[in-house]
């Protein structure tokens, strides 16, 4: 036997071994350009890719929202094989955290030997698991319980002045999925898909509800019914001071429905033949103001047919800017191809030609009061809830989790918009300046290298993250911390509701000017 074959023999079970008994899959050594290095294997080792997660966790505890969202559950098994209903909604969070899309994903978060633990749970549910957890659900009393626990995340804010914006995405499908439609597709026209009717309160992007109908019901029309229930639901108090939508929700309907409630509303007009016939009439006349960003406007009066009664309209316009003629020829070239999507992308308005000079140009309705510069502005604060839809779809999972029924399309979309809220308000209360989108916000606030060791009775998370400004949040999520404590510290002489409350104020400080909710008080350096 040569010394090689020496130095390595077979094992009784077929597993190789180095000399001296020690598993070749236990220690090797390996010849790098920095010398020969030693390396363990140490696959009992309690470690973690999401080492940041237990700030997180601390914020989930102290805010009682987490518990209370698994208590009200209603899975309920009755096979004693079964996983635990904290396994599967645990499992669940930690998935939609991760940045997963695909049930198939949870099997990259099993190996987890942190996380599940300090959220309370035995073990991390398999996908099979979780996707007949969520079938096993009723559909009203999931959807009675996830609109509760959506409203509990952002309800304290409804009491400061806030503004709905409402609008519509497509999620294209690619099997057979229950009520997978050929609709409205601008970027994938004759795909089948879903259509997620969503609602937002604006400038802060907590997601208010959202619901998931077959492709070809994009129209306003199938959303209204929803919204008008989860208006109704609202305490006066609680009422947006207006709503905000596209030009698909300049109809009729949509505005009789925000009158009958008392309600303000800014909605875009399709350019109907008397829509044009106005900005014609208009387009001759004097007295434009400036609007901001180079627009003009002026407002006026117009009752279309179908129209019950004559509102209020603003017209904007501005000059297009015009390129040299080889750029124009090349971009022309680019557009051509796929216009639709382009329009749909760019949000490209109508162009026309007065006096010499081409405008583009929109017509706005409303029932604001407001002067034509506040009005403009307003609507193109609209812009922002593109990229909540953006976000959502592409990098916290509405495009994914697809399974062949409606109805866990539409609790996976929730429950997504309900971990995405969570996961806001907890980075709002360490950077409140701005919205941090998950593509960044994961990176720097979530992803690290963590190992847990315990020595008696204390537990120890040793955290190693190679973000580039691992330091400072390190520093931001200590002080996030030493806040939680705080806030538990006084827990005995608040209900959960008070101490939400505080923990809003500090994470939205910001939006609330410094004001704490419910109160005349100032917040002073919450997270110091």
């Amino acid at each position: 036997m040569s010394k090689k074959e020496e130095a390595v023999q077979t094992h009784p079970k077929g597993e190789a071994q180095i000399a001296g008994n020690q598993p070749a899959e236990t220690v090797a050594s390996i010849d790098t350009f920095a010398g020969k290095v030693h390396v363990k294997w140490a696959p009992e080792a309690a470690v973690s890719s999401l080492g940041l997660m237990p700030f997180f966790i601390e914020f989930l505890k102290t805010s009682g929202l987490f518990e209370e969202w698994v208590a009200d559950c209603p899975l309920h098994y009755t096979s004693g094989n079964a996983p635990e209903k904290r396994d599967v909604l645990g499992t669940l969070v930690l998935s939609v955290l991760a940045g997963h899309w695909r049930y198939a994903h949870i099997n990259a978060i099993r190996a987890d030997g942190i996380n599940p633990g300090l959220l309370g749970m035995t073990k991390v549910a398999s996908e099979d698991s979780v996707r007949r957890g969520l079938k096993a659900m009723d559909e009203a009393a999931s959807g009675e319980w996830l609109k509760k626990h959506l409203k509990a995340s952002y309800e304290p804010l409804l009491e400061e002045p806030w503004v709905l914006d409402v609008d519509t995405t497509v999620k294209p499908l690619y099997g057979h999925q229950q009520e997978a439609k050929v609709g409205y597709n601008p970027t994938k026209p004759g795909r089948p898909s879903h259509a997620y009717h969503s609602y937002f309160v604006a400038n802060i992007r907590m997601v208010l509800d959202m619901e998931v109908q077959a492709g070809n019901q994009t129209a306003p029309s199938f959303a209204q019914p929803e919204l008008w229930g989860f208006l109704d639901g609202l305490a006066p108090r609680d009422r947006p001071v207006f709503l905000r939508g596209d030009s698909h929700w300049g109809t009729e309907k949509a505005m009789v429905g925000a009158e009958e409630r008392e309600l303000g509303y800014l909605f875009k007009l399709k350019q109907s033949a008397n829509v044009k016939k106005l900005i014609r009439q208009i387009f001759r006349q004097e007295g434009w103001v400036e609007a901001g960003q180079q627009w003009e406007g002026r407002e006026d009066v117009l009752r279309l047919s179908g129209w019950t009664k004559a509102r209020r309209v603003v017209v904007l316009r501005r000059p297009l800017r015009r390129k040299p003629a080889a750029e124009a020829e090349t971009v022309g070239k680019k557009k051509k191809s796929r216009r639709k999507a382009a329009q749909q992308l760019t949000l490209d308005l109508p162009e026309l030609t007065y006096q010499g000079v081409q405008y583009e140009y929109a017509v706005l309705v409303t029932s604001l009061r407001d002067e034509v510069r506040v009005v403009a502005q307003h609507y193109r604060d609209r812009g922002d809830a593109e990229n909540n839809f953006d976000e959502l779809k592409n990098q916290w999972g509405w495009a994914g989790f697809t399974t062949q029924d409606r109805q866990r399309c539409q609790i996976m979309g929730r429950i997504i918009a309900l971990v995405y809220n969570w996961w806001t308000i907890f980075m709002r209360l360490g950077i409140p300046d701005k919205h941090a989108e998950a593509i960044t916000s994961r990176p720097l606030a979530l992803h690290g290298i963590a190992r847990q060791t315990r020595h008696g009775n204390q537990t120890t998370v040793e955290i190693t993250s190679t973000h580039a400004k691992a330091s400072q949040i390190a520093e931001i999520l200590t002080k996030v911390s030493r806040f939680l404590k705080r806030i538990k510290t006084i827990a005995e002489q608040l209900t959960q509701r008070e101490r939400w409350k505080l923990i809003l104020s500090a994470a939205f400080r910001q939006f609330l000017g410094g004001k704490v909710i419910g109160s005349t008080g100032r917040l002073v350096d919450a997270t110091g």
